[in-house]
């Protein structure tokens, strides 16, 4: 049993939503569907597998702007983040319109998420981690037995997420990844929102802004 994902970038932000799922029961879980959902829906056809539910790190448009629709028109749940990102959550349709993005539908997560939750795709589990800064309700998805982190924009290879939205706050970041990110093994490995993947222990040993 393992857990598959294919990684889809998407909207002009070339946000990384990632199709994920437990290869015993093909059940499959949109990790950040920020848009192009018909996209998204042929790549879920492609692999056969059976969409159950959806899943956010966070609520900022290029991660959660097709959540709304694809909930209503597929009778998904969304589950997460960390209630601490309604406010970005009630913004969507502002921020689409910031950004120039189609209008985001609103929605309300089935469940919200926190540290030491746990959420099932299939036979395979994924431990949640609560990592603010970025956003203050972002969370991270941690599979343990692949060693594998989705981890929105709390970190990237060689830089970590914005700090400059509302609400927003670097200190707070940077304590999230070390106490939460740097404790695992160096062999872990994450997709981040944007770019790509990477290693804990490389992040450890070059990243700039997580020296000292």
């Amino acid at each position: 049993m393992a857990l598959k994902f294919e990684i889809i970038p998407v909207t002009p932000f070339q946000q990384n939503c990632s199709l994920v799922w437990c290869d015993e029961t093909m059940q499959a879980a949109l990790v950040d569907p920020g848009g192009e959902s018909s996209r998204l829906l042929e790549r879920v056809s492609a692999h056969g597998v059976q969409l159950t539910q959806i899943l956010l790190t966070h609520a900022h448009i290029d991660h959660a702007g097709a959540a709304g629709q694809l909930s209503e028109d597929k009778g998904l749940p969304i589950i997460g983040p960390h209630e601490g990102d309604q406010f970005w959550i009630d913004g969507l349709a502002d921020q689409s319109r910031m950004f120039q993005f189609p209008e985001a539908k609103p929605f309300t997560p089935s469940r919200w998420l926190h540290q030491g939750d746990q959420v099932s795709v299939g036979d395979e589990t994924l431990d949640v981690l609560h990592c603010p800064g970025h956003t203050p309700g972002h969370v991270v998805f941690h599979h343990q037995d692949q060693g594998l982190l989705f981890v929105g924009d709390v970190l990237f290879q060689g830089s970590i997420g914005r700090t400059d939205f509302p609400q927003g706050d670097h200190a707070t970041l940077i304590e999230a990844i070390k106490t939460k990110l740097l404790v695992l093994q160096d062999s872990v490995k994450f997709v981040p929102g944007h770019g790509p993947m990477s290693t804990i222990g490389s992040e450890r040993l070059t990243n700039p802004f997580l020296q000292g």
